[in-house]
């Protein structure tokens, strides 16, 4: 036994060693399940670099985020944890990754990675302001001190980026611990309401006035942080592997594409916006050849939770955001949190390969654990994390099915079967006065949502909710 155990030790350590690729992330923020041609060929949005990074890698057609909205999803995709055991996601209050706990990216700096992170942090800063009576816009940040509790705190070396989304004020950039510039100056409230293409109040070229400092332009953003990223590639340290994690601000509000982009999607200015989501993961891919690492990186393309798309949306532009799924953001529906997920890494995924295993945000910790060599994970760390390494590696081999996945302290999926236990939480296109029924789908069988079951199969319903309770209890 101790020579079994030895030989699979040292057969870990083999294939840990020829692992430990560089990563890079990329995470979209508001983009649809159904915007990518990879996942809807009826798309009216072209989106030729992702089609070349699916059509070399692989994609997953049941992977969920951490939530339907932007903070529990960074939450679960940081620590491994399903976002119900966190009972705070206030970025307004401080911090919402509790100092001393290890995310991704402490992980892998503790296993000799270069960790840089470029983009949307939206996970808090210290509001240092409480004590010395500086507020702005909500937050209390002292631009008089470092600002803490943030990326480089939380495992990061390197941090290029902005505290929220580009439509919260106060709107700055931030290097490292410190702004680029203070937000001393104030710009208004912007909308396309009334405009030629008629969107809502949240859609569009919308934005909630407040502070910006000198040297931000919303338009610029996606732009800068693409050439942040491809600084970060171009000039990494030669003697580690590379983690950049990059956080697009876009395509969520707001819309704001660039000339190059302008009319050129059937999908209004969101459309033009996801192409230059496309153009982005373009750059980046060109800056991993220019750096000679293509072929040993891995790269993982996303979102953090559905679209901001209306029913009228998709009449009158022929496209579907979601694809076939109901809901939108802040949904508990599938269109609200089953992502676009797309892995490529050269000659070791399977070019062209297709995964229907469920996967969740929480699982790349574990798998990142798995690609960095690290084979034990501490108690009370990732406890909700389970590695799809496997997976990447043999997509057509026998997998053992993922445990429970909690989309919120009320939504539950465990294989086929999926429980909406609460009247709530149908998402930003949905009515938000009504109470919706409790519902119980069978998504083999139902992958639009529109067979409740919960009438037909209490007992069903039932041990769900004890699973759900049984979770959160441990």
């Amino acid at each position: 036994m101790a020579l079994i155990l030895a030989g699979q030790a040292a057969h870990h350590e083999k294939a840990s060693e020829e692992l430990r690729p560089h990563i890079v992330f990329i995470l979209a923020d508001d983009m649809g399940y159904g915007d990518l041609k990879a996942y809807n060929p009826q798309s009216k949005i072209p989106t030729p670099h992702l089609n070349r990074l699916a059509g070399e890698g692989m994609i997953f057609t049941d992977a969920h985020s951490g939530g339907s909205t932007c903070k529990p999803s960074r939450y679960a995709l940081f620590t491994g944890r399903f976002s119900a055991r966190k009972q705070r996601l206030n970025d307004k209050e401080g911090p919402i990754l509790e100092k001393g706990r290890v995310t991704i990216a402490s992980l892998l700096r503790e296993n000799d990675y270069q960790t840089a992170m470029v983009g949307k942090w939206h996970l808090g800063f210290d509001q240092k302001g409480l004590s010395t009576g500086k507020e702005i816009d909500g937050f209390a940040f002292d631009f008089d001190q470092p600002l803490t509790g943030g990326p480089v705190d939380r495992g990061f070396e390197t941090l290029f980026g902005m505290h929220a989304s580009l439509d919260i004020p106060p709107y700055f950039y931030i290097e490292n611990r410190t702004p680029t510039m203070a937000p001393t100056e104030t710009i208004g409230d912007r909308t396309s309401v009334g405009g030629p293409e008629d969107w809502t109040r949240i859609q569009g070229e919308f934005w909630r006035g407040g502070a910006v400092a000198p040297d931000f332009k919303h338009i610029e953003v996606t732009p800068r942080f693409a050439d942040e990223a491809s600084k970060v590639i171009e000039l990494r340290d030669a003697d580690r592997p590379l983690f950049l994690y990059l956080a697009l601000p876009s395509p969520h509000t707001p819309w704001l594409p660039t000339e190059e982009f302008v009319g050129m999607s059937g999908a209004g200015m969101y459309g033009d916006f996801v192409m230059q989501v496309d153009g982005v993961v373009g750059q980046v891919m060109a800056s991993l050849e220019t750096a000679g690492i293509s072929d040993d990186t891995l790269v993982i393309f996303t979102s953090d939770n559905g679209p901001v798309w209306y029913d009228k949306d998709t009449d009158r532009f022929g496209h579907r955001s979601t694809g076939p799924l109901l809901g939108a953001k802040g949904s508990a529906w599938e269109g609200g949190h089953r992502m676009p997920f797309i892995a490529r890494w050269p000659d070791q995924i399977e070019a062209g390969s297709t995964s229907d295993q469920t996967i969740s945000f929480v699982d790349v910790f574990a798998t990142f654990a798995d690609l960095a060599g690290q084979e034990q994970i501490a108690e009370g760390t990732a406890e909700d994390s389970a590695s799809f390494l496997p997976v990447l590696l043999d997509p057509t081999g026998k997998h053992e099915p993922r445990s429970p996945i909690l989309h919120s302290n009320q939504v539950i999926r465990d294989g086929d079967w999926k429980l909406i236990n609460t009247k709530r939480s149908r998402g930003f296109t949905s009515d938000r006065g009504k109470n919706y029924p409790l519902e119980l789908f069978n998504l083999a069988e139902d992958l639009s949502e529109e067979n409740n079951l919960i009438e037909e199969m209490p007992e069903k319903a039932n041990d769900l909710r004890k699973k759900i309770k049984k979770i959160l209890g441990e």
